[in-house]
């Protein structure tokens, strides 16, 4: 069974549905969680900085200095 994670908070659901109806607090837009499209790894890079996580709410919960809109890291795919 596929896991599916949001490319904003990184939270992990089972099933597509849970995760596209649910309001997320790190989506920019202020709206629900968005799909990361990438595959479950066993390290994730920062698409700006370069940095390495080894896991996606690592990620995408640390600040940036290089992303351009001020925010947070973002995974590359």
């Amino acid at each position: 069974m596929p896991n599916f994670y949001c490319k904003h908070c990184g939270l992990k659901f089972t099933n597509l549905p849970s995760l596209t109806n649910g309001f997320c607090n790190r989506n920019p837009g202020g709206r629900k969680h968005e799909l990361y499209e990438g595959s479950e790894k066993s390290e994730y890079y920062c698409k700006h900085c370069g940095l390495k996580f080894t896991n996606l709410p690592s990620l995408v919960n640390g600040f940036c200095n290089r992303n351009p809109y001020g925010r947070k890291h973002e995974p590359a795919l």
